[in-house]
């Protein structure tokens, strides 16, 4: 189910969505080679809690963790453990907070240590990805042309994106109607109302966007193991245009 929000919900989210941002900016200064990745689990799951929200991951469909961990060629749903980072890994660190009930979502993509100039050029070209998207999340466009702008871009620059794992609509509960894939046609699927909040999350790959999944069945990977990157932010579409709530400074 599709649900509007109101103008009052839509700030209880931006609330929510700041907590969360918050945090992915002191990742920046905290994710370095050596760490482990449960550790940087522990720091998000730490900060959430302080700031009186609730780690909503924990629990969804089993899920254990505060966060979802992915490294290099991980796509996305990589559980937080042992792995210790290196220079040059790339992590995605991806979490979903509610703060009196009002959700936010938000993986941002960090380089441990320096990296190459491949990775550096993914980074650069994903991010642009998700606000080329973003631009697009307006009153009267449709779905397909969030995608369209995303996947014309990516390809454009001679990376694919990731077709089996997409956007969606959130709030009240985490994951809801619509789905946001990351590639279309433009002036097709849905059409965009007031009120609506959704997140974009572009998983771009140096490969193929085809992917495989670990015995878990949570963790997905790059077909080819080529590396793979993603940004989200969490939006609401307001008459004034895309909302971001998830805003990092």
């Amino acid at each position: 189910m599709i649900t509007l929000k109101s103008e009052r919900e839509i700030q209880a989210m931006e609330e929510s969505g700041a907590i969360l941002a918050g945090i992915h900016e002191e990742l920046r200064g905290f994710i370095k080679p050596g760490l482990t990745t449960m550790e940087i689990n522990n720091f998000v799951q730490e900060r959430i809690e302080a700031a009186g929200a609730i780690c909503e991951q924990i629990g969804f469909e089993g899920y254990e963790f505060a966060t979802c961990t992915s490294v290099n060629d991980e796509i996305c749903h990589g559980f937080p453990g042992k792995y210790v980072l290196k220079d040059g890994d790339l992590i995605k660190v991806d979490s979903v907070v509610n703060y009196k009930g009002a959700m936010s979502d938000s993986c941002w993509s960090y380089l441990v240590g320096e990296g190459s100039p491949e990775v550096k050029r993914l980074m650069a070209v994903t991010e642009k990805a998700l606000y080329l998207g973003i631009e697009q999340a307006k009153v009267g466009n449709r779905v397909g042309d969030i995608g369209h702008a995303i996947q014309t871009y990516v390809e454009g620059e001679g990376f694919s994106v990731v077709r089996e794992f997409i956007g969606h609509g959130i709030g009240p509960t985490m994951h809801e109607s619509p789905a946001i894939p990351h590639y279309g046609e433009a002036g097709k699927g849905l059409r965009l109302k007031e009120g609506m909040t959704i997140t974009i999350e572009p998983m771009v790959n140096t490969g193929t966007w085809k992917s495989k999944m670990d015995d878990n069945g949570w963790i997905a990977r790059t077909k080819d193991g080529g590396l793979s990157c993603q940004y989200e932010h969490t939006i609401a579409i307001t008459k004034d245009g895309p909302k971001v709530l998830t805003q990092q400074k």
